[in-house]
């Protein structure tokens, strides 16, 4: 009998590489097999081929490797600490009156998705520059309101990233580069501004923001020495099983912990300060922008090395997904159309109900957290869906398309391994595999807020863009 009768004669474990449906269907037929996850290097495109096979010649890539190893150098030695709170309008560079920062790349106001128009409507009546939501949405039509991301301002904002003059934002500094960003505060319910909800609930609660919680917040920070130093903090609050994105139990107990002797030395009244703390004690969320402006502050410390292939920005508005690559010093987006969420809806909600992907808080799985690490928070998979062993696997397949682990940030159920870090487009292009974020989900129409969350990723084309771009500059 020839070896190939005799392999027939005994059980076959067949490894499968390619095609996903043949896996199927010798699963059908009882047959034990593998599936191996493999696509041709760029999807099989030529000008991707081509151009990752440019950026292997010695010489490239020796300039790659180096400008890599600096721009992952930088996050991982940024030690972003948080040093005040203060409006807008008095610390975010280029905001004025009539300014309204968004969530994602530069989009104007026609092709704004409606949750984000809804926050725009919100914020102009929050601001006292309309006097309801009919008049606001003919002032932002009208070419009198500057409208620019977060991101271009040394920003970030959550889900559509509505960011106005009087909103009180977190002041981040990088304490070993210098560079400070900024973010605004959690509004806490799932009815929110940032959510595109816009009605008289909404407003009063950003009202006793600006007028209460955020004056408080300055004034305790004040009385700070050092500041809080957020890397260690993050650091804690995943080992006590946080991701840092949607997750956020137990850095919200951390910071309001670090908060509190400061809330109460101010010289506010009992019920303010009582007011506070059950507003922190609503939802976990408190915490989950200022994880985002850490993430902010030490990526903004990378960006611009010339001939690096790192990402430092991920950024959507609920119409297109935007990357920035730290060798295209500036503001260059590379983008592409924003993505279907896919997870548990609130009762009463279908998918259809669902707006696009939106939001800067990818920045936290720019920077490793979140989607990256969610094995340091198995029950997540309560919210975005999934199960355990899939938090697992994202954190451990985030591997392949990174550069390095952080070490100051490590992940207890992978062996203390470092958070996946310096996202390389290079890699995501070779490989296929596009970053993982779990993020929340918004309706699709205004004025109704979340209705869920999720899993989603990136869309392939932006860092397609960005790397034909970059082995055009590099060359």
């Amino acid at each position: 009998m020839n070896n190939i009768n005799q392999l027939f004669d005994r059980e076959l474990h067949v490894i499968n590489v390619g095609l996903e449906m043949f896996k199927d269907d010798l699963i059908k037929q009882k047959t034990k097999v593998t599936h191996l996850e493999w696509k041709p290097p760029g999807g099989g495109k030529p000008e991707l081929i081509a151009a990752l096979d440019k950026l292997e010649r010695p010489d490239i890539l020796a300039k790659i490797e180096a400008a890599n190893k600096l721009a992952v150098e930088r996050i991982i030695r940024s030690q972003p600490v948080l040093t005040g709170f203060d409006q807008a309008i008095n610390v975010v560079p280029g905001m004025t009156k009539t300014t309204i920062l968004h969530a994602g790349p530069p989009i104007d106001w026609e092709r704004m998705s409606c949750p984000m128009k809804g926050a725009v409507t919100g914020a102009l009546v929050f601001e006292g520059l309309a006097s309801n939501l009919e008049e606001a949405a003919q002032l932002a039509a009208s070419g009198e309101i500057t409208f620019s991301p977060c991101h271009e301002h040394n920003c970030v904002g959550s889900m559509a990233g509505v960011t106005s003059a009087s909103m009180f934002m977190h002041i981040v500094e990088n304490k070993t580069y210098g560079n400070v960003a900024y973010t605004n505060l959690s509004e806490q319910l799932s009815k929110i501004l940032r959510m595109g909800a816009n009605d008289e609930t909404v407003i009063a609660r950003l009202n006793w923001m600006r007028d209460v919680l955020g004056p408080m917040l300055r004034d305790a920070m004040k009385l700070s020495e050092n500041g809080i130093d957020l890397r260690l903090m993050l650091a804690q609050a995943l080992h006590m099983g946080d991701e840092c994105h949607n997750r956020n139990n137990a850095g919200t107990t951390l910071l309001i912990q670090a908060l509190t002797p400061l809330i109460l030395q101010t010289n506010y009244s009992t019920q303010d300060k009582i007011d506070v703390f059950q507003f922190v004690a609503s939802s976990d969320y408190f915490s989950g922008p200022t994880w985002m402006a850490l993430c902010k502050c030490a990526l903004d410390a990378a960006h611009g090395i010339e001939n690096s292939t790192i990402v430092t920005t991920m950024a959507r508005n609920g119409v297109e997904f935007g990357i920035r690559v730290s060798g295209a010093p500036g503001n260059v987006w590379f983008t592409g159309p924003a993505q279907k969420v896919v997870g548990p809806m609130f009762a009463g909600y279908k998918p259809e109900d669902a707006g696009l992907d939106i939001g800067d808080s990818a920045i936290t799985e720019t920077y490793g957290i979140g989607g990256f690490a969610m094995a340091t928070a198995p029950a997540i998979v309560a919210l975005v869906g999934g199960t355990v062993d899939e938090a697992l696997n994202y954190s451990t397949q985030m591997k392949e398309i990174t550069t390095a682990e952080n070490p100051n940030v490590t992940i207890p159920l992978l062996n203390f391994q470092g958070v996946p870090t310096g996202i390389d487009i290079r890699k995501v292009v070779q490989t296929g595999i596009m970053p993982v974020i779990n993020t929340a989900i918004a309706h699709k129409e205004p004025g109704i807020g979340m209705i869920g969350a999720g899993i989603t990723h990136p869309p392939s084309d932006c860092f397609e863009k960005a790397l034909l771009a970059l082995s055009e500059r590099i060359g």
